[in-house]
């Protein structure tokens, strides 16, 4: 078992491990623990509905790329809990983490925090005793109420495009969402935004211009785009021609492109050549990830290609359904599913995105409390006018495509499901 998930099992008796958004509880927690959000590296703060991680991976990568020591504070993990800290370029020990964990159990006192508030605490005692120049933090859900916004004035507040998601949190229109994603904004701190609808971007910019943040908004103070496989990205400053990105997709020329602002808006100039090995050194797993080894990819035999990803939105099935339309394009084969889903998201909107292009999708169910039964996948596969099948595992669901013949397999619908999937046969 993850070491690290053991000693939050003992706290988590203490501690809920439910949602409660707020920062009254953290604010007291670090205060008692000497204010360690207070002495972190300047940060890039990253809220967004889908492409933070991948953005954040970008803006390191970059800093990396230019010599600079960098944190990084992401979530959720994907097969271990340490995944979600990374000090000054490597993830933190297991029992650096579970010492700052039993620090911030014992500050909480009888505060009730959250296992994200507890984790986010002890991130911040790492992120304070470890030299770096750098902090990349990104936003565990919303921004106004998340446990990160503690952070008084960041290099830059930078948001993805946000779309319908975790509405019994956030509200249920893109106003509303978008209101509490401009919570991380700070006074003379640029608010770096990527594309957006117009209803949002309008709540960008009043949030924004009542807090007097510099706007570096896409569109307008800046814009990229892809030409001829590179990435172009062009500010008042200039034009860069730059590599594209490492990890796959449309989507992520864009998310490239927002990272590039970030670190441009926090007055960093880095050459072209700094840019395009950042661009091309980031790593960030299960987004279209190819998995050439293990037990599934074994299962799927000769001939078979295997993808993850783990986007679980319509949003994201959009961006994943273009990416993998442009593949069929170039190379063409049949595109088989591998689906399992939460009940608390959106399966008819995500299936919709993949209606015409998924020859059938395979049902299973994540390792996870709340994971929707193959039964309940395979029926809103259906009903978006795909052929489905419910499989007890992700070994049969892989051996019945192989039976379909050489195919495109993509495992998707859950993080949970990503990360069993990297845990087990990867």
């Amino acid at each position: 078992m993850d070491p690290v998930a053991a000693v939050l099992e003992q706290v988590a008796v203490r501690r809920p491990a439910l949602i409660d958004l707020g920062l009254s509880r953290v604010e007291r927690t670090l205060d008692r623990l000497g204010a360690p959000h207070r002495r972190t590296p300047p940060v890039f703060h990253v809220a967004g509905t889908n492409g933070k991680g991948s953005t954040c991976a970008y803006v390191r990568a970059i800093l990396e790329a230019s010599g600079a020591r960098v944190h990084a504070f992401t979530s959720p993990h994907l097969v271990r809990y340490a995944e979600r800290i990374t000090l000054a370029g490597a993830e933190i020990a297991d029992a650096a983490f579970i010492a700052a964990i039993r620090r911030v159990d014992e500050a909480a006192g009888a505060d009730d925090l959250t296992l994200f508030e507890t984790i986010t605490c002890a991130a911040f005692i790492a992120f304070a005793e470890t030299p770096a120049d750098y902090l990349v933090l990104e936003v565990g859900l919303g921004g106004r109420l998340d446990a990160t916004n503690v952070i008084d004035r960041p290099l830059a507040a930078a948001v993805t495009p946000i779309a319908l998601d975790h509405q019994n949190f956030l509200g249920d229109t893109l106003a509303a969402i978008a209101a509490e994603k401009a919570g991380i904004f700070r006074s003379a701190a640029p608010a770096v935004i990527g594309p957006q609808s117009a209803e949002a971007m309008a709540v960008f910019e009043r949030a924004a211009a009542r807090l007097r943040a510099p706007l570096f908004a896409f569109g307008s103070a800046w814009t990229s785009w892809t030409e001829n496989g590179r990435l172009i990205y062009q500010d008042e400053l200039g034009l860069s021609d730059l590599a594209p990105p490492r990890l796959i997709g449309a989507h992520q020329f864009m998310n490239a492109g927002l990272a590039v602002a970030c670190v441009r808006a926090a007055g960093l100039s880095f050459t072209d050549e700094i840019l395009s090995a950042g661009l091309q050194g980031a790593r960030w797993p299960a987004r279209l990830q190819r998995l050439k080894s293990g037990p599934l990819v074994k299962a799927l035999g000769a001939g078979g290609e295997l993808w993850l990803d783990g986007g679980h939105n319509p949003h994201a099935a959009r961006a994943l359904s273009l990416a993998l339309a442009d593949m069929e394009e170039k190379n063409s084969r049949p595109l088989i599913l591998i689906t399992g889903m939460q009940e608390n998201k959106d399966i008819d909107g995500f299936f919709a995105a993949f209606s015409g292009l998924a020859a059938s999708v395979l049902a299973v169910q994540a390792d996870h409390s709340g994971a929707r039964t193959p039964d309940d996948v395979a029926a809103a596969a259906a009903r978006a006018g795909i052929s489905a099948f419910s499989c007890g595992s992700l070994i049969e669901a892989a051996k019945r495509a192989a039976a379909a013949g050489p195919a495109r397999v993509l495992i998707c619908g859950s993080l949970y499901l990503a990360g069993e999937v990297l845990r087990d046969n990867a």
